[in-house]
């Protein structure tokens, strides 16, 4: 018997997988949509997207024809080659943003590495050896690598691997003094959510980003956003430094990117990108044909103004239904964030409680995340409808009508 027959259930993963994940109870075996379906046959509806990862929901058309052409093309050709779909991505790339160069990994993580990396390398060629310090943000999470983890202003992520990278300073988001007195002549680079995902769905402040703009270029710094949660349409725009008006140095993308397939990008300017010269840096599976060719598909589909325009429709309807729940239950003191990147704040009483509510939503067949102990996160598909929103958001009050009842 092939291991595709074999039955598997959710007992199976305690005993083959590592143990660094607490799944759900129930396995996903079929999307569509903004709906999923379990091995029982039960149908829930999807706010979680994956992460923020299925920016067109499950089995999109388009993305589907995008991959399924592509495997009866090529699938992988190392970079000692390049390829039509990787070409065509980051020529969609940077046509649609700041960016003049475009690096394509694998993940966010991978995408963030290459960031930091770069941001070190430039300094140093440029300023010399002395500039190699980063600034990041309390709270803020960059991926799981050794580096992107030190970089990320989480201690319970980069705890207990031994000696940390050194020259990463963290100061509190939003905080324009405490960035001021922390960034020197010796800061090449700082880097930014402008919208913390894992820290709680807090949206950056207009005047903190312009800000940091203008200390990064008084010191010589580069200005590095993190978009692997907020870009590609997340925002209610393509990436959410076009809401502020703030352009960075160096931008980084995954995530929603390619709408479920792995891929991340990291994009900057060709003065900054010739840094990385031949055999600087690389990756075997980056530009993967199969993954370009869905990206370039989800850019496609994303990059409109029926698309982006919905978003920022879509984030009101969920805005007004969770702010009324908040009312009637009390269990949220703050809905916040932009597009449909959504954070609801729990109340006091509610603290450190979110997965209790997120247990209590799968009961009643809704999917939603959370970001941190203290806030419920949505980042359903940028095309779900608004039948699916309502339809999610009573499931998701009868959730916490029970829960607050309880």
């Amino acid at each position: 018997m092939s291991v595709e027959q074999v039955q598997v259930q959710r007992a199976d993963f305690d005993q083959v997988m590592v143990p660094n994940y607490a799944p759900a109870a129930f396995i996903p075996v079929r999307g569509e949509g903004s709906r999923v379906w379990d091995q029982s046959g039960r149908e829930l509806i999807d706010f979680a997207g994956g992460i923020a990862v299925n920016s067109l929901g499950h089995a999109h058309p388009a993305l589907v024809k995008a991959l399924t052409e592509q495997a009866n093309q090529i699938w992988h050709v190392s970079n000692v080659f390049t390829n039509e779909p990787a070409l065509r991505l980051a020529h969609k790339l940077v046509d649609a943003t700041f960016a003049e160069r475009v690096f394509l990994a694998n993940s966010g993580a991978e995408a963030n590495e290459a960031a930091f990396k770069l941001a070190r390398r430039y300094a140093n060629d440029v300023y010399g050896a002395e500039k190699f310090e980063i600034i990041a943000a309390t709270n803020s999470f960059h991926g799981r690598t050794l580096f992107t983890v030190t970089v990320g202003g989480q201690p319970k992520y980069s705890d207990g691997f031994g000696p940390k990278i050194e020259g990463v300073t963290h100061v509190p988001f939003n905080d324009l003094a405490a960035m001021k007195a922390a960034i020197s002549d010796k800061t090449c680079a700082v880097v930014l959510e402008p919208i913390q995902g894992e820290g709680g769905i807090l949206p950056a402040d207009q005047a903190y980003l312009q800000g940091v703009r203008e200390l990064c270029d008084a010191h010589n710094a580069l200005l590095v956003f993190d978009e692997v949660q907020s870009g590609m349409g997340r925002s209610g725009e393509l990436f959410a430094y076009m809401n502020y008006g703030v352009t960075p140095d160096i931008l980084t993308s995954a995530k929603s990117l390619g709408g479920g397939f792995p891929i991340g990008a990291m994009l900057t300017t060709t003065e900054i990108a010739a840094h990385l010269a031949v055999g600087v840096h690389g990756t075997t599976y980056g530009g993967n044909p199969l993954a370009c060719a869905v990206a370039g598909a989800v850019v496609d589909v994303i990059n409109t103004p029926e698309v982006l325009n919905g978003v920022k429709a879509k984030h009101e309807r969920f805005r007004t239904r969770l702010e009324a729940i908040a009312a009637k239950y009390g269990i949220f003191t703050e809905v916040r964030g932009l597009g449909l990147l959504i954070g609801a704040a729990l109340s006091d009483a509610w603290k450190g409680k979110a997965r209790d509510v997120l247990n209590a939503a799968e009961k009643e067949c809704v999917m939603v995340l959370q970001a941190g102990p203290d806030v419920v996160r949505f980042a359903p598909s940028l095309v779900i409808p608004d039948a699916d929103i309502d339809e999610g958001l009573d499931r998701f009050e009868r959730a916490v009508a029970k829960l607050t009842q309880a």
